[in-house]
């Protein structure tokens, strides 16, 4: 009997990327295997797993608004229609195993499950919980993370460290540094700072970045700025042969093999990435996300002196002195280096499926 797997994480691509990567390394290993993504209706799950080769089912589901809003009047009905849905799904489809990766959807979908007697597991992508999955998590029979010290939301005996899913064309960046060099139209002479804001842009980095050119030239920097596909035009214009800018990076790989040192946002995802990239990070955590769980990301690296974390607010007072004092120390280059690679996991893939496995077998 070919096996059956039920996927669903949406809302953003920190929770639809790990459930791609799952789907993909499972359709490796079980190439007969049948697989279905539920998501959120108009979310962007509904384009981005169709585009990898997944079908998916929509459901009427969003989350409750923090403010006062008349959006939260209908969440109730919202609920009970996904939790029908679902149970319509289920019910149809019949998974041998329901996997989820946060996201509103994973919440009725995964409930409605373990009520059928369907083994869930959840995989948690940040150091501080989503919603969703501590909600899931009684009824979960395995919970992967990507931080220690998560038994403060999830039951210990469930939690299993397996890190979070990374794109596997990561592991040999450091065989693509002249192919990059290339590929960007970069100096092998100078020394690359990456810049990265995530695909929409980040406005506080890509202020400092725009303040910040003199700071590099003076250094003789190069730098490759993912600057988001709202900046581009505001940025597009500058004249200076150093500073490549790009709306997108569509070649990751490359772009981690070119920098030397590299900026970034610290979404779960990108911090899984850096760790395995293994150069010297500073972090400027977003503030703007749920339970600040982008700083809670960033200081459980940089209390290892694995990478620098700034601050929004501070950057004005610190950003000039503590970027000039890691160019000039090669010491403290190698230190931060040398850490946060010792925080990658290369096999956090592999480590899910094993543990998809033991519920395949278990059920």
């Amino acid at each position: 009997m070919k096996p059956k797997f039920i996927i669903s994480g949406g809302g953003t691509g920190g929770h639809i990327y790990p459930a791609i990567a799952i789907a993909d390394e499972l359709k490796s290993r079980y190439p007969e295997a049948e697989f279905l993504f539920v998501g959120s209706k108009d979310r962007m799950e509904m384009e981005k797993v169709p585009q990898a080769g997944y079908r998916i089912k929509g459901l009427w589901i969003s989350g409750l608004q923090r403010s006062l809003s008349i959006q939260n009047l209908a969440f109730p009905l919202k609920l009970v229609s996904s939790l029908a849905k679902s149970n319509t799904i289920l019910k149809n489809f019949r998974a041998d195993v329901a996997i989820g990766t946060g996201g509103y959807a994973s919440a009725p979908l995964l409930r409605m499950a373990s009520l059928k007697k369907i083994p869930c597991l959840i995989q948690e992508q940040n150091s501080y919980a989503g919603i969703t999955n501590k909600w899931l998590s009684g009824s979960a029979k395995s919970i992967c993370v990507a931080y220690e010290g998560m038994e403060k939301f999830f039951p210990a005996e469930k939690i299993r460290f397996t890190g979070n899913p990374v794109r596997q064309d990561l592991l040999d960046i450091s065989e693509k540094k002249e192919e990059a060099l290339q590929f960007f139209k970069l100096d092998k002479d100078k020394k690359t700072l990456l810049v990265l804001g995530g695909s929409l842009g980040a406005k506080r980095i890509n202020e400092l970045i725009e303040k910040s050119l003199p700071l590099f030239e003076k250094h003789n920097l190069q730098v490759i700025w993912q600057c988001g596909k709202y900046y581009e035009l505001v940025y597009k214009d500058i004249e200076n042969a150093n500073v490549k800018i790009h709306a997108f990076l569509n070649r990751m790989d490359l772009a981690y093999a070119a920098g030397d040192f590299i900026i970034s946002r610290a979404g779960a995802l990108s911090v899984s990435e850096l760790c395995l990239v293994g150069k010297p990070v500073i972090f400027i955590p977003s503030p703007n996300v749920a339970e600040d769980h982008q700083t809670k990301n960033a200081l459980s690296v940089a209390e290892k002196e694995a990478a620098i974390l700034i601050r929004e607010n501070e950057l004005d007072d610190s950003f000039d002195t503590k970027f000039s004092d890691l160019l000039s120390s090669e010491e403290q280059q190698k230190i931060l280096s040398g850490n946060i690679k010792e925080l990658a996991k290369p096999n956090a893939t592999r480590d899910i499926i094993v543990e998809i496995e033991k519920l395949m077998k278990s059920n």
